[in-house]
């Protein structure tokens, strides 16, 4: 199948005239023709049904961006081969049904219906739940072996924490030691004093933001991405540039250029180590690329490793930053040892870090000590915690990825070689509409919607294998009846809610 981007071989350029919360990219009509190379096939309908129905069911995948331009009606009926009338009816179909909107200056320009971006649920929004229902919005593990000894063996070292004032906001030097031998163990040879200590990596992609990113300036973010990384640019009033990541393909080199020397963002944010929620890996090409053409652009490189430790198969590439001093990256402890352990840390040069810090009191006054004296001891046992991890989290993926194959064999279900999720393709866009129906029977998860940039997605999934033996067995059990439901529907349920997804 042709990805999203590789067929567009997107011209993102800024629109004047658009005012939507992503930059407009310019869709030509060779690349809408390549995308839409099946438009007819299985189809019965008038040919400009049939016509309108494949474009939206490209931008509820998220092959063609939110916001995006769509070419001229004469362009893409010439490179479709059909009558211009034909591409008019399907346009005006678009409009009525709240895909398309005209714009003075910028043509036809791609949204969503406003009851895909609607309110989220309230009772989502809080993040809390039954104690009954098993809660999957959340990719995490429950604690590590040796998380409970090293509060023990941090606690010896409260008195003397005692003795300072409480507020540190650039970190415990013993920490931030055991941070940068991680990093050089990992070939990526770093000093403590490019290191600061926060309050875990959301903290870290916040205050990176507001120090980096100015109103109005572009941000490169993947599509589908984290969701709490592109509202924490938008807050700061970026403009997002969405490139795309297939679970199966990855980036699209050719199209990351042409994001970044289109639209120059002042930060690009990746995820190029089992990327959540696809699970891919860039290639080797893709990070020199990268990092290559975002220094020659002025862009600064935002790495989030979150996720980049957690493989299963294979060996790990070396940290991004390897390649350019440059490339900010960002670390947890959260995913390897517990989510309740609030540590992240920002790895930069001094002069970034010092921005970092001079901002920093505005939006709090440093990182939890005692956190901090625990994560002290844990950092240097990162490996072997890991090995630990890498067998449950193995036996999880197969169990899981296993079990969707063989009882919903529609689905395209990948094998990712890492991280806590697998991007459950489902063939049809009714993500919302699934995880409404699995609510019902005690399972939440969070919908395709939820990790696009500006929704779309709804013919994916997000479905850890964290979970128990026996909450896999469940959670598999409630998607065959939930899937029974709603497969065949149109998927016309909200979208799902960015609370509380991790």
């Amino acid at each position: 199948m042709v990805t999203m981007l590789s067929a567009i071989g997107l011209l993102v350029e800024s629109q004047s005239g658009y005012r939507g919360p992503m930059t407009p990219v310019l869709l030509s009509a060779r690349s809408a023709a390549l995308l839409l190379r099946e438009w007819r096939e299985g189809s019965e309908a008038p040919a400009y049904e049939a016509l309108a129905d494949a474009v939206r069911v490209l931008v509820i995948d998220g092959r063609i961006p939110l916001g995006a331009r769509l070419p001229a009606e004469r362009g893409l009926a010439e490179a479709l081969g059909v009558s211009r009338t034909t591409v008019a009816n399907a346009y005006a179909r678009l409009r009525s049904s709240g895909y398309l909107v005209s714009l003075r200056g910028s043509g036809s320009v791609v949204r969503l219906p406003r009851e895909l971006v609607g309110r989220p649920d309230p009772e989502r929004l809080g993040g809390v739940v039954p104690g009954d229902v098993l809660d999957l919005r959340k990719a995490a593990m429950h604690s590590a072996p040796g998380v409970a000894e090293a509060v023990e063996r941090a606690m010896q070292h409260v008195p003397a924490a005692l003795a300072g004032i409480g507020y540190d906001t650039v970190g415990d030097p013993g920490l931030r030691a055991a941070i940068a031998d991680r990093y050089t163990a990992r070939g990526l040879p770093t000093s403590p004093s490019e290191i600061v200590v926060t309050v875990g990596a959301q903290h870290a992609i916040a205050l990176l933001a507001r120090v980096l990113v100015r109103r109005g300036d572009a941000v490169l973010v993947e599509s589908p991405t984290y969701p709490h990384a592109h509202e924490a640019f938008r807050e700061v009033g970026g403009r997002l540039v969405g490139v795309p990541v297939d679970a199966r393909t990855g980036w699209d080199v050719g199209v990351l250029e042409a994001a970044l020397r289109r639209s120059a963002p002042s930060v690009a944010y990746v995820m190029p180590e089992l990327h959540n929620p696809t699970g891919a890996t860039m290639s080797a090409a893709a990070r020199s690329l990268l990092v290559d053409v975002a220094a020659s652009v002025g862009t600064t490189v935002i790495a989030d490793e979150t996720m980049g430790e957690l493989r299963i198969d294979g060996e790990p590439a070396p940290p991004l930053a390897v390649a350019s001093p440059a490339v900010v990256m960002i670390g947890s402890a959260a995913k390897v040892f517990w989510g309740g352990l609030r540590i992240g840390w920002i790895r930069a040069t001094p002069e970034l870090l010092q921005r970092l810090l001079l901002a920093r009191p505005t939006g709090d006054l440093g990182t939890p000590v005692l956190d901090q004296l625990v994560a002290r001891e844990l950092i240097p046992r990162t490996a072997s915690v890991l090995e630990a991890r890498r067998a449950s989290l193995r036996q999880g993926r197969d169990d899981v990825v296993g079990a969707l194959r063989a009882r919903l064999p529609e689905w395209d279900v990948p094998s990712p070689a890492g991280g806590l999720t697998t991007w459950v393709g489902l063939g049809r866009p009714v993500s919302s509409a699934l995880v409404l129906a699995a609510r019902t029977e005690g399972v939440v998860l969070a919908s395709g919607g939820v990790f696009g940039p500006d929704g779309g997605f709804e013919r994916f999934l997000r479905v850890p294998f964290t979970m128990s033996p026996a909450d896999r067995v469940r959670l598999v059990d409630v998607l065959e009846r939930a899937w029974g439901r709603v497969g065949g529907a149109a998927g016309r349920g909200a979208r799902g809610s960015l609370a509380a997804v991790v």
